[in-house]
């Protein structure tokens, strides 16, 4: 059906939402669909049935489509729903879905099928799928117990567990907002996210958590209940429960009550809120509605291919932060994969042995993981036998080219891969954990073609996604099937992709359009009036050009480009991966120069991390060999710096130059650096919780050295 081909609300007949169903449109939703080629405008609608009968309290059918009326394609309301962005072909015209519909859908074929899994004293634990919904149902008559109202937020502040999952999915059950709250918050941004997402109920991980809330909970005037599922009570509170006293708490509540709370929901309504790390500004509230979550865990899965009831994940990143969410829990649901948790420290190490333990099937890190994991393997490296390090560059040599043939759809491997591949690449596989790994991601922020070419000299491709909170995660994908190194992928199935404003090399602002488009920022009209164009369009504020494949580069984000003062826009990543590369011994880089009559650089040393994920004084293993290595007895940043270390200053400098020459003009050029006495952290503050740099946050916190470059 083309988008000429609209079915006029005044027909009252049968059309087809996808090959498995019909639906009635005697009562009418708005459905967005898209067709640029046929219709400019890219709106045009069809109906499908809104359900007001009085039907008896029951769960929802798996094959219902029910839609709240809308007008609009977005919303800042909590309780208004939206229009949704549907084509008549391809995936885009899939049945909507509520996520009790999918959950149940996956209850239904693989209840005995394990879903969540835990250590608890050392040993694993298990809950089946049937168990897990049992739970979320608990906690959801638990929610409803302690008055949570509809479209109200439930706050979780904690690390990765059942919990998080039990009490993210039961708010939906019960009709509230699941709403994420990094760890990392300060208890006044705990504050500003629990206010405006009007939470109801705070469920914090352990004391830690709990004492963030306490601080702020009188300046909460919707907050009810606080549980905390971690730990005993270190003091007892009124509205301050244990997870087992929660769960107990709506024992007396009806089935039937809870069955009509589900019934009610539709698809096109917002279930769930992602906040925006907020570096400029508060955090903006991205509200995702069912259909959001249930379609995008639906293409994003089969694009790559997973199979039912054969996927296993780990889970460690924030669950607070989209990328997670997406993975661990919805795609997970969606495909019966098993979620196993890390332990809370997985980012300070204890990552290694979770996944040498559970072999996940997939696995998605962020560059700062797969940087740590290329300088650890690179440290043992060092340690090897004269032998050892002969065979390794030998197998890595084969391992690149093999990879890239691969990359460039060519099937053959060079001479000696087979020998390679029993010496090295399967051994090092093994090492990581990675062995049973179909594929491999990273996303978030960017990541260097060196860190790509290592692991691709390993013979492990490292496949690059793009997306944002406002896409419900993903908007293009690389995988086996298709991939270049460097480039982000290609574009969701069912979705698309305009490049706005193009300039003459083909680089234009991306722009998104597609089911997993969000809602809109709660209470925030100007700001999705900003991000959502009058056609529906997402406008993301990154760069991107396509080759002739179309296949989707970043090449810079509108905000973070560098304008100096001759008037040139110069984005900043390119020039700091350039200098990654060249000089081994820097951690993290930023370079400024805005409005300014040349470029400058921040930049740090690789230093070892504490237990609480703190940059120490220790030079990392890698970085005192680079001393070594020219001639320096160094183990500490501030022996480098305090000295101005000759030897490493120069061999900075000459790094720089290196990338100097390869400028595409004298305004991109780097004419000043200066060494920070301290790594870039999460805790710090100069990073977010992905590991991407605030660069506005760097800018205040250094504006001292900034100002020494320019005599200011």
């Amino acid at each position: 059906m083309s988008a000429d081909e609209c079915i006029p609300p005044s027909d009252s007949k049968e059309i087809s939402v996808s090959g498995n169903g019909s639906v009635k449109t005697e009562e009418y939703q708005t459905v967005a669909l898209h067709d640029s080629k046929n219709h400019p405008n890219g709106n045009c609608s069809f109906s499908v049935k809104s359900n007001t009968d009085d039907e008896p309290a029951i769960p929802l059918r798996t094959e219902d489509v029910r839609l709240a009326p809308a007008e609009e394609l977005w919303s800042t309301a909590r309780d208004k729903a939206v229009k949704l962005r549907m084509n008549a072909s391809e995936l885009s015209s899939e049945p909507p879905m509520t996520v009790h519909q999918m959950f149940m859908a996956t209850v239904q074929k693989y209840g005995d099928s394990p879903a969540l899994r835990a250590k608890e004293d050392g040993a694993w634990v298990t809950l089946t799928y049937k168990e897990y919904y049992q739970h979320s149902r608990a906690a959801a008559k638990s929610f409803l117990k302690l008055g949570l109202e509809r479209f109200h937020g439930v706050g979780i502040l904690g690390f990765n567990s059942p919990e998080w999952f039990i009490a993210d999915v039961g708010c939906i059950l019960a009709g509230g907002l699941a709403t994420g709250i990094y760890t990392t918050n300060s208890p006044e941004a705990c504050q500003y996210v629990a206010d405006n997402c009007a939470a109801n109920v705070l469920v914090v991980e352990n004391n830690k958590q709990l004492i963030k809330i306490l601080q702020v909970k009188d300046q909460l005037p919707h907050l009810k209940a606080i549980v905390q599922y971690k730990g005993e009570l270190e003091q007892k509170l009124p509205n301050l429960y244990t997870w087992a006293e929660f769960m107990k708490l709506g024992e007396n509540i009806l089935e039937a009550e809870l069955d009509a709370v589900i019934d009610s929901q539709k698809a096109n309504e917002c279930c769930t809120l992602i906040y925006t790390s907020g570096t400029t500004g508060n955090p903006k509230g991205v509200m995702l509605s069912h259909d959001n979550i249930t379609w995008t865990a639906n293409s994003a899965g089969r694009m790559v291919r997973l199979k039912m009831a054969e996927e296993e994940v780990v889970s460690y990143l924030p669950l607070s932060h989209v990328a997670a969410q997406v993975q661990d829990m919805w795609i997970c649901m969606r495909f019966a994969a098993i979620t196993n948790f890390a332990d809370p420290d997985a980012l300070k190490g204890s990552l290694a042995n979770t996944l040498r333990e559970v072999h996940p099937t997939s696995f998605l890190g962020v560059p700062r993981v797969w940087e740590k994991m290329q300088e650890a393997m690179k440290a043992v490296g060092a340690k090897s036998s004269v032998m050892k390090k002969k065979i390794g560059d030998w197998a890595k040599g084969i391992g690149l080219q093999a990879s890239y043939n691969a990359m460039n759809g060519d099937s053959s491997v060079p001479w000696g891969f087979t020998l390679a591949n029993h010496l090295v690449f399967k051994n090092v596989l093994k090492a990581l954990g990675l062995d049973r790994c179909k594929a491999c991601f990273t996303g978030a922020a960017p990541i260097t073609k060196d860190t790509l070419e290592y692991f691709m000299s390993l013979h492990i491709p490292v496949f690059e996604l793009y997306g944002m909170s406002e896409s419900t995660g993903p908007h293009s994908i690389s995988c086996a099937e298709g991939y270049r190194i460097m480039s982000c992928g290609k574009v969701l199935t069912g979705c698309k992709t305009k490049l706005d404003k193009p300039d003459s090399d083909g680089n234009g602002e991306i722009c998104f359009w597609g089911r997993h488009v969000f809602m809109g920022y709660l209470n925030m009209p100007d700001k999705t009036e900003e991000a959502l164009d009058a056609e529906g369009w997402l406008h993301s504020g990154d760069l991107g050009k396509h080759d002739s494949n179309d296949f989707l580069f970043i090449t810079g984000r509108i905000k973070e480009l560098i304008i100096t003062a001759g008037g040139e826009n110069i984005p900043p990543v390119p020039i700091e991966d350039a200098l990654k590369e060249e000089v081994s011994i820097i951690s993290n880089i930023m370079l400024v120069g805005d409005k300014k009559k040349f470029l400058a650089l921040l930049l740090t040393l690789k230093c070892n991390i504490d237990d609480n994920g703190d940059p120490t004084d220790e030079l990392t293993p890698l970085a005192v060999e680079f001393c070594r290595q020219h001639g320096v007895t160094a183990s500490k940043v501030s022996e480098i710096i305090s000295k101005k270390e000759p030897a490493i200053y120069k061999a900075i400098q000459e790094g720089v130059d290196r990338v100097n020459a390869k400028a595409a003009s004298n305004a991109q050029r780097v004419q000043k650096w200066t060494l920070l006495p301290r790594d870039f952290s999460i805790s710090g503050g100069e990073l977010g919780p992905t590991m991407k740099l605030k660069r506005p946050v760097v800018s205040k916190m250094y504006q001292e050295e900034i100002n020494q470059f320019y005599g200011e």
